[in-house]
């Protein structure tokens, strides 16, 4: 018997970077429904739960098929834990004598994560002695070029030997995506956060690794979903 999984979308009506951003269209849809639509299509994941305090977010995910947990206003502030969230929706279903296996967090400003890319990382996770899987893409800039700023000079933060080596000589570095985090409810509730001990990453490429968060980023996500490239892995 396969684990009940269910994908998990928060979303808060406040958006104080792009306003209404979970409900403005990106490619003729709603940024949410993007989402929403790669978790339906997932073969694994058998409810998608939108958590809101938002009643246009809320009738917008209806349309789109989700299920939805409605969320108590000291869980959409500006300052609320997203970890909080995760807990008020487990709670909920337990409450209605609903267990869970696997939570998937899926953030709604990934739009172009696929449903392929979910079912990949739930098997990755499911066959893996891991307690959380994160998805990651590559670094574009290293980090080992980077540097602060201290009394108006620049200051390595890693050790200036760096700065002189081409990229091919460095190692391979990689930054959470925000797409999809895997873990069980045991240990979301032990470590309170998705980055465990053993935390695997689910290597996904650029293209598909948009976390929305500007204008820059919704004009790139629009070209990207237009794109016949989208869907070719690096």
């Amino acid at each position: 018997m396969k684990p009940k999984t269910i994908a998990i979308i928060p979303a808060r009506g406040g958006s104080k970077g792009i306003p209404r951003k979970n409900v403005r269209l990106l490619a003729e849809k709603p940024l949410i429904a993007h989402s929403i639509e790669a978790a339906l299509n997932s073969k694994y994941v058998e409810q998608v739960l939108v958590s809101t305090e938002d009643q246009e977010i809320v009738d917008v995910s209806r349309e789109y098929g989700a299920d939805i947990i409605k969320r108590p206003e000291e869980l959409a502030q500006d300052s609320s834990p997203t970890i909080d969230t995760i807990f008020h929706v487990i709670n909920s279903l337990e409450i209605q004598n609903n267990s869970v296996d696997v939570v998937a967090l899926l953030q709604p400003t990934s739009p172009l994560r696929t449903a392929d890319d979910i079912d990949d990382a739930i098997e990755l996770f499911l066959k893996s002695e891991c307690e959380s899987l994160i998805s990651v893409c590559e670094a574009g800039h290293p980090p080992f070029w980077h540097s602060k700023i201290e009394e108006g000079y620049l200051k390595p933060i890693f050790d200036e030997k760096y700065l002189n080596m081409r990229r091919q000589d460095l190692p391979k570095t990689y930054l959470p995506n925000g797409a999809i985090y895997l873990s069980t409810p045991k240990n979301l509730k032990k470590y309170r956060s998705f980055y465990c001990p053993k935390t695997i990453p689910y290597i996904m490429p650029i293209q598909r690794s948009i976390d929305i968060d500007t204008e820059i980023d919704f004009i790139t996500a629009e070209i990207l979903l237009k794109s016949n490239d989208l869907y070719i892995d690096e």
